[in-house]
């Protein structure tokens, strides 16, 4: 279920939410609850549903941190998670508002088509994945909406946030693609690397990640990113985020066999410092 994953993209929802309140209030308990809920839910079941369809590949690929591949749980198991919290997830949506529900309805369907059919096409499926990091921030911004009908008017600084966001996880996920070439290729995954070879993936994924760190800097420099502007609360953490960012995008484009295992879990908390300095630069000024 990897829980964490779900805990990540809830904290992305609240920031959003803190944004689009302008960093004043927090948001009311009733909608703090039912947007943690539908994270948590539909994240749940969608990553059981993954790896029910992944088991085989997950072997060739020796992915040992998965239950079902060390035998912990029956791959039955993960079906049962899957119908349990899906529909969980888009209940708790609906009682947010319209626009969280037409947002989680679209982001669940996308998350059993990717499941089924978009994971063999990676090409594709590798920007569903940062579709997933960027969504939460635009998600928790409506959510604070009083009004139930489909709005989508909220701070641009949820936006910009939304487009790093996206742009870190298409670098993340085709750089996961590079490390798992060998068994994508005997289950005919269509990934980058397939076409353009490991190192060009590489590179692309690099790319990705340093338009992530540009973009990261503009809320600090422009007035209209309101609570972000000169605000050293965010900046620190970010910086220290874009560091991380920069030394696997460098170690990307320069290194022949750069440590793929290890640049992979550094972008992922790298990503988690660039989450807490967006939310400590939303509560805190100075």
């Amino acid at each position: 279920m990897r829980l964490e994953h779900g805990v990540m993209i809830f904290l992305a929802i609240i920031i959003g939410s803190i944004i689009a309140l302008k960093g004043t209030e927090l948001p009311k308990w009733d909608k703090f609850i039912l947007t943690f809920f539908t994270a948590l839910s539909l994240e749940a079941s969608t990553f059981a549903l993954n790896d029910y369809f992944d088991l085989e590949i997950d072997k060739k690929n020796k992915r040992t941190d998965r239950p079902l591949v060390r035998g912990d749980l029956l791959p039955k198991t993960a079906l049962y998670l899957f119908f349990i919290f899906f529909p969980l997830g888009i209940l708790c949506s609906f009682f947010v508002n319209l626009s969280c529900f037409i947002i989680a309805l679209i982001t669940a369907f996308l998350a059993v088509l990717y499941d089924t059919h978009m994971k063999k096409v990676k090409l594709i499926g590798n920007f569903y994945i940062a579709y997933v990091m960027a969504i939460p921030f635009i998600f928790g911004g409506v959510a604070v909406l009083e009004s139930n009908v489909l709005s989508f008017n909220i701070q641009p600084a949820i936006y910009i946030i939304a487009l790093i966001a996206f742009l870190a996880g298409s670098g993340r996920e085709i750089m996961k693609d590079v490390q798992d070439y060998e068994g994508d290729m005997e289950k005919g995954v269509k990934s980058f690397p397939k076409y353009i070879g490991k190192h060009l993936s590489n590179f692309i994924a690099a790319i990705f990640y340093i338009l992530a760190i540009v973009l990261s800097l503009i809320p600090f420099f422009r007035a209209e990113y309101d609570i972000y502007f000169l605000n050293y609360a965010y900046f620190y953490p970010v910086f220290f985020c874009d560091i991380m960012l920069l030394s696997t995008a460098l170690h990307l484009i320069f290194k022949k066999k750069p440590n793929m295992n290890l640049y992979r879990k550094l972008s992922l908390f790298a990503i988690f410092i660039g989450l807490i300095s967006f939310l400590i630069g939303s509560l805190i000024r100075f």
